[in-house]
């Protein structure tokens, strides 16, 4: 996977600019996998076979989804097709970038994937196409960032009350969530709207992910950390909290995905 930051007028908007070709290892390996939650919005396009997705593991059939896809934000893994790998090209949002991007509040598309073209119109077949004529994976994100860089002139900022409970939960993933709204000064109530409508998670939900996102990089450390010191390090009381979460957030406990050494921290392999 070939990945980077974007130009600087995007940065406040998108996190990561990333392309990847056919013959990545763990596609080469796996027909399917689990892809575990960032708590984060991601919009991708696919050159090849549109993108599948499984009910569970059990599901061999799966369902097409489309070529032109965004990803909202999640509390929960999902599973996806990489039987036929093909060239693909996308961004990962920064939180509360929904509505400035993709023109929809982040509540209205978070937990499930949705068709561009619902969000775009015909403008997302036109990147598509565009895309595709790219000559190489480089060239594919040059293209991408100039079609992003084209929205720009209708941006407006992330509500600031937003803006500063990301802040917090980006420093400690375990503050008290009720903390966060009283220093904002809103009502519980509408301060979880306003959160939804930015990021797509409520607010404990993000928190959530955040802190099992922390976990999952320091169970990639070397030398392997125990469970314990992983639950701990990571915000968690005790190691069942960090596997009941685990198993909330990734289908499998935290020494299976050990076990499983993805290759990219958020896509483990399922053999067949």
């Amino acid at each position: 996977m070939l990945a980077r930051q974007p130009a600087a007028p995007l940065r406040p908007f998108v996190k990561v600019l990333w392309a990847t070709e056919p013959g990545d290892a763990a596609a080469r390996v796996a027909r399917r996998e689990r892809v575990l939650p960032t708590g984060a919005i991601h919009v991708a396009f696919l050159f090849g076979e549109p993108l599948r997705l499984f009910r569970d593991e059990d599901d061999r059939e799966g369902g097409v989804v489309g070529r032109s896809v965004v990803g909202g934000a999640r509390a929960t893994y999902y599973l996806k097709d990489v039987s036929r790998p093909s060239p693909s090209v996308g961004v990962q949002l920064q939180p509360g970038a929904a509505e400035i991007v993709l023109g929809v509040p982040a509540g209205e598309i978070g937990g499930r994937h949705t068709l561009l073209e619902g969000l775009w119109g015909s403008a997302a077949a036109e990147a598509l196409e565009r895309l595709v004529d790219a000559p190489s994976a480089a060239g594919r994100l040059i293209a991408l960032e100039a079609i992003l860089l084209a929205r720009l002139p209708r941006v407006r900022g992330v509500h600031p009350a937003v803006a500063e409970a990301l802040a917090r939960f980006a420093a400690a993933p375990d503050v008290p969530v009720g903390d966060v709204v009283q220093a904002t000064g809103y009502s519980h109530r509408r301060f979880v709207t306003l959160f939804r409508d930015s990021v797509g998670l409520t607010p404990k939900a993000y928190a959530r992910v955040l802190r099992f996102q922390s976990a999952i990089a320091r169970l990639a450390a070397r030398p392997a950390p125990r469970a314990i010191e992983v639950a701990l390090d990571a915000g968690y009381s005790d190691q069942p909290h960090l596997n009941r979460d685990f198993r909330e957030f990734a289908g499998i406990s935290p020494e299976r995905y050990r076990r499983a050494q993805p290759d990219s921290s958020n896509h483990v392999p399922i053999f067949d």
